[in-house]
């Protein structure tokens, strides 16, 4: 069974028919692209504090200048691929979910590819427990991270930070990342919160001490500290590997998108702005996306892809013999699924089939 300390603790329903889960994902997407251009239109109304106050709220790394020459092409394709970060940093706000003792890991890693013309995407998630040679990188503090062979995926942000990371997936994928995005604890927790909730429904009960997560089998409306037990929870699913909370955290992504969708933020300016000043509050970014503009451009690069254009992978995987609580990655399949989103085109099924999966089954459906 999975290692984890007693305080690691880290960061939708499917419609009638295909038709019906695209227009509702659209809607989403839309909804999302609008408000962040909504935003900037406030700059031009008298209300500009507003504006400079969301901007405040993004927080800039630049990624490209740490990083160097010394990465895979940029395609220059029309597609784009964006390293995801939940980090478990315990500082700051943070230090409520455990000991200050560090940088934190990326508890939650995804590979956004987005098609090149923007009409699909994949999400390819990568278990932190995954063993993988990390590269040499630059900390983005002057100093150098040594190389090092058979390390877990997630301590590569803890050895060098964000650049750090998005070294090492550029190095295991050949993927050159073009955005950086991170949630961290508090910020998806006010976000959650700001929402009013989200409704899930469990198949299933969970009970999880180790992230303080207590859920009967059922519907429930989680609030910010449930969501974040639900997406960290490994002991209350399946066979307690990163692999089972794999699958929570994308069914809930699901959720959380039809959430949005579903209150109608462009009728009610207030709620507008209180979710999106809890969403960037939440955020750490690339310096190409950080301010508001950036982002409503980003946004607006995804409003025609729905949920269901979206296909969810994760990183094909098996225990690693010598530690059931590491997991290698498959080279060949592996390999496939990362040549797959090089030459923008779908994961083929075999890449996926027969790899260690956590044994969680479908624990959350929509509410």
């Amino acid at each position: 069974m999975p290692d984890e300390s007693a305080d690691d603790r880290a960061p939708g329903p499917p419609a009638p028919g295909r038709g019906a889960r695209r227009r509702g994902g659209r809607r989403a997407w839309r909804i999302a692209a609008w408000t962040a251009a909504g935003l900037i239109l406030l700059g031009g109304s008298g209300l500009g504090y507003l504006y400079l106050r969301l901007n405040g709220n993004i927080t800039g790394i630049d990624i490209n200048a740490v990083l160097g020459t010394d990465r895979p092409r940029d395609r220059d394709d029309g597609s784009m691929d964006v390293l995801l970060l939940g980090s478990d940093s315990r500082s700051g706000a943070n230090a409520a979910y455990g000991r200050p003792d560090g940088p934190g890991r990326s508890d939650t890693a995804m590979v956004l590819h987005v098609n090149r013309g923007h009409r699909t995407a994949t999400v390819v998630s990568i278990p932190r427990d995954t063993l993988v040679d990390r590269p040499a990188c630059a900390d983005g503090r002057g100093g150098t991270v040594p190389a090092a062979a058979g390390q877990m995926f997630n301590t590569a942000y803890e050895a060098g930070g964000p650049s750090c990371a998005v070294k090492t997936v550029e190095a295991m994928s050949g993927l050159r990342m073009d955005h950086y995005l991170e949630v961290d604890f508090t910020g998806f927790t006010r976000l959650v919160d700001t929402l009013g909730g989200v409704p899930v429904t469990l198949t299933r009960a969970i009970d999880d001490p180790r992230s303080h997560l207590r859920l009967a089998a059922g519907t429930h409306t989680l609030d910010g500290e449930q969501a974040l037990g639900l997406v960290r929870t490994r002991h209350g699913v399946g066979d307690g590997s990163d692999l089972g909370r794999i699958q929570l955290q994308q069914a809930f992504l699901k959720a959380l998108v039809e959430k949005v969708d579903g209150i109608g933020l462009l009728s009610d300016p207030a709620k507008l702005f209180e979710v999106a000043d809890a969403a960037t509050s939440a955020l750490t970014t690339d310096s190409d996306l950080a301010s508001v503009a950036k982002l409503a451009g980003f946004a607006g690069g995804l409003k025609d892809i729905g949920a269901g254009d979206v296909t969810p992978v994760t990183l094909p995987v098996a225990y690693d013999p010598a530690d059931p609580n590491r997991v290698l990655p498959l080279e060949r399949q592996a390999a496939a699924v990362w040549s797959a989103l090089k030459a923008d085109r779908p994961v083929p099924a075999w890449a996926t089939e027969g790899t260690a999966t956590g044994d969680a089954g479908r624990v959350l459906t929509g509410p």
